[in-house]
């Protein structure tokens, strides 16, 4: 090879070798932070390498990939396919909640709790097949626009932590979602908007049935919840889905404390983080209060255990994955 292109090539490789991994997040102490930690389970001959197939990488989905305020983005959905199926059907509105959800009273269709929600979810998630599902979930976060933003569902991902997903997997990890969002939802979007594959989501379930009418074999969504993967759920969903502990979890609510602390309890290098959001300018700021997203615990006690804070003001220079 001639020496201009032998340097020409170096060059290259030694510019990949040295490109910025995250260049959505500002150069602080959290980044340094994750770098650093990536860097010592990665290397070869350090007391704290860790094996490929021991790095396991767990993140929430609302509010740690994307937003969830001023409702869970699958809330918004099940509502538009409830309001759907009433216009064909007006009889399926058999309940003060369900008629509360059919006007965008949220303060009514809240009022019975779970309860309420599961009718919700029985009329808008329900006799449709998973493929069917997926589909319509997709098409919807494709075109919906959020009430705040204007955005498309689709686009409110965040774009530092798109970039520290790919990361993790350019390093050798294997990255999950471990959300209270329902599984099949998520498995709608989470590969094309994340390069996670459905495989890999642990997620609240329902009733599926199985049947073979007609010699065409079929699997079925029913309705209810048969396993709800949130706070203390999400380590016993983990052990469902994935089978050993992982040794970086990342959330952002009191509803990831028991993931977290799971995570980071385990032997050797461990990593725990909470996304707080701080940036009402850029994206929504809360924390202690409110009905979503409810970071108190994990706030008060982050220090202490050792786990890294993202302050979205501070430490990304952009927020969406989208246009914005």
């Amino acid at each position: 090879m001639p020496k201009l292109a032998c340097a020409a090539a170096l060059f290259v490789a030694c510019s990949a070798a040295h490109a910025d991994p995250l260049p959505s997040w500002n150069d602080t102490d959290t980044k340094s932070a994750i770098i650093e930690f990536v860097d010592n389970v990665t290397t070869p001959g350090l007391e704290t390498y860790v094996t490929p197939e021991d790095r396991i990488a767990v993140f929430d989905n609302d509010g740690t990939l994307w937003a969830e305020q001023p409702a869970y983005f699958q809330l918004y959905y099940a509502l538009d396919i409830l309001r759907e199926k009433a216009q064909a059907d007006p009889g399926i509105l058999s309940s003060d909640v369900l008629k509360a959800a059919n006007d965008g009273d949220m303060e009514g269709m809240m009022a019975e709790g779970v309860e309420g929600l599961i009718e919700i979810i029985n009329i808008s998630h329900a006799a449709i097949t998973p493929a069917d599902f997926e589909t319509s979930a997709s098409e919807w976060l494709a075109t919906a626009k959020h009430p705040t933003t204007g955005m498309a569902y689709a686009e409110m991902t965040y774009q530092p932590m798109v970039e520290l997903l790919r990361y993790l997997r350019d390093e050798g990890f294997a990255t999950y979602i471990v959300s209270g969002g329902g599984i099949d939802f998520i498995r709608s979007f989470a590969d094309e908007a994340y390069g996670i594959p459905p495989w890999q989501v642990v997620g609240t379930e329902g009733n599926t049935s199985y049947s073979a009418e007609s010699g065409t074999p079929t699997i079925m969504k029913d309705g209810g919840v048969t396993f709800i993967d949130d706070k203390e759920g999400k380590p016993v969903g983990i052990m469902r889905h994935i089978g050993k502990r992982p040794i970086f979890a990342s959330g952002n609510s009191d509803g990831d404390f028991a993931m977290l602390e799971w995570t980071t309890a385990g032997e050797g290098p461990r990593f725990g983080m909470l996304l707080h959001h701080t940036d009402g300018d850029r994206e929504f700021a809360y924390d202690r209060d409110g009905h979503v997203g409810v970071l108190n615990r994990g706030l008060d006690e982050a220090a202490e255990r050792g786990w890294t804070i993202i302050d979205m003001a501070e430490d990304w220079s952009r927020i969406w994955t989208g246009s914005r």
